[in-house]
């Protein structure tokens, strides 16, 4: 057996990102920068109102109150995308939505809701995009009741980004926020390294489709939806390439197909040592491959290696076949070796490890593996984890592993007793 660190050592020596590619925004999600970004404008560029209410001079109505209103003469109507150049002066304000920009002369915004006057009519007199004054019979004036501060309900320009900030850094995974920040600043396109298309199948002549029947001696065929929706979820593109069965020529044609429209390839069962492990086979005949028995449980069978095919090579991660030993392979091994594909630098390619108190105990027994227990973990009290074991630990009851929400990182020994610390990695 060899540590996880070496196996994972293998599998990044044969993966690197390809070049990168300017995307439109609208698919860059998700993505890896391959750029730095700098806004060439500030965000917002002009002083606008962050409230529908009037636009004043706080001089006016500093000594405002309820039993010293202060009346103003309204002189325009201002609407966002709809300026308006007026400029206002001593006792005068100006009625304006949220969005729009700021006229000359004022220095603060009351909200409407502090104004005993100036409600919009539903009889044409409220002010409209097309005029710089109200309409009779809309109010020519507005009464005050109370001071305001200079700045009140003002954007001031550039107080979300200024002209020359670095917005995004090459290397950043992109958000839906980070894409909007984007998009301020008057981008519709990154550089980013282009998400994987990772190919998957299964292998098995025991398998069948979910929907099937059972007869004697099947079982169903999970790894494939289980993989496939761990590929979605951590950002790539998955290619579901169906079930192959346990055939030389079904198996090469698969591998040769997916070498021709896939960046990755993983497969699941076949990668033991086992008579009919025929994936082993055919991937030796295509390829350049490591087959590793690796110092961890569940998960110990794994391979990796390098196939070419058409002028194209591609990494394949063989998995085992059991459903739970399955998903944990591809969480420790596949899913580092994939990030390095979609241009996650090197701290970035683990899940961290946070600590936590176990509750109950989490007992294994002495092997020579580190062992990853399904776990159940939940936010303490004052901050931290704690976790409870989720149930039995076979590799092959996925039930299990469906209950939990982090794996729990047992060296080898006798396991963490109540009240113990443990690593663990909390998956999304």
């Amino acid at each position: 057996m060899i540590p996880l660190d070496d196996a994972r050592a293998v599998v990044l020596a044969g993966c690197e990102a390809p070049p990168p590619l300017r995307w439109p925004l609208r698919v860059a999600d998700g993505c890896v920068t391959a750029e730095s970004v700098t806004a060439v404008d500030a965000v917002p560029t002009f002083d606008n109102s962050a409230m529908d209410g009037y636009a004043v001079r706080t001089a006016d109505i500093a000594h405002a109150h309820a039993d010293a209103p202060v009346t103003l003469t309204v002189i325009a109507g201002v609407f966002a995308g709809h300026p308006v150049d007026v400029t206002v002066g001593p006792g005068e304000c100006v009625r304006i939505m949220t969005g729009a920009a700021v006229p000359a002369g004022v220095d603060a915004v009351v909200p409407v809701e502090r104004t005993s006057t100036g409600e919009w009519s539903a009889d044409g007199g409220a002010f409209t995009p097309d005029t710089a004054s109200p309409k009779s019979p809309a109010p020519e004036t507005v009464v005050l009741t109370g001071p305001a501060t200079v700045g009140d309900h003002i954007r001031r320009a550039g107080d979300d980004v200024s002209a020359g900030d670095v917005v995004v850094t090459e290397g950043t995974t992109l958000t839906p926020a980070r894409l909007g920040v984007l998009a301020g600043v008057g981008r519709s396109s990154v550089v980013v390294h282009p998400r994987p298309r990772v190919g998957v199948f299964t292998t098995g002549d025991e398998l069948v489709d979910p929907a099937w029947p059972l007869a004697p001696g099947q079982i169903r065929d999970t790894n494939r939806v289980v993989l496939l929706a761990m590929l979605a979820r951590d950002g790539f593109e998955p290619v579901d390439l169906g079930r192959v069965a346990d055939d030389e020529t079904a198996l090469r044609a698969a591998i040769t197909a997916a070498t021709r429209s896939c960046d990755a390839l993983v497969t699941t069962g076949g990668v033991s040592m086992g008579q009919v492990d025929l994936v082993r086979v055919v991937l030796d005949r295509l390829g350049d491959m490591h087959w590793m028995q690796v110092a961890i449980k569940p998960a110990k069978p794994f391979a990796f290696g390098v196939v070419a095919s058409g002028g194209r090579r591609i990494p394949v991660f063989g998995l085992p076949g059991n459903p739970v030993s399955s998903a944990v392979s591809y969480e420790l091994l596949a899913r580092v070796g994939l990030r390095r594909i979609a241009g996650h630098g090197d701290d970035d390619l683990v899940r961290p490890a946070v600590t936590a108190t176990v509750s109950g105990d989490l007992r294994r027994r002495r092997d020579g593996k580190v062992h990853f227990a399904r776990v159940v973990a939940t936010p303490a009290a004052g901050g931290g984890w704690t976790v409870t074991s989720a149930g039995s630990q076979g590799s092959h009851q996925l039930s299990v592993l469906a209950g939990s929400n982090a794996l729990a990182v047992l060296p080898d020994g006798d396991g963490v007793p109540d009240g113990g610390t443990v690593d663990i990695l909390v998956l999304d």
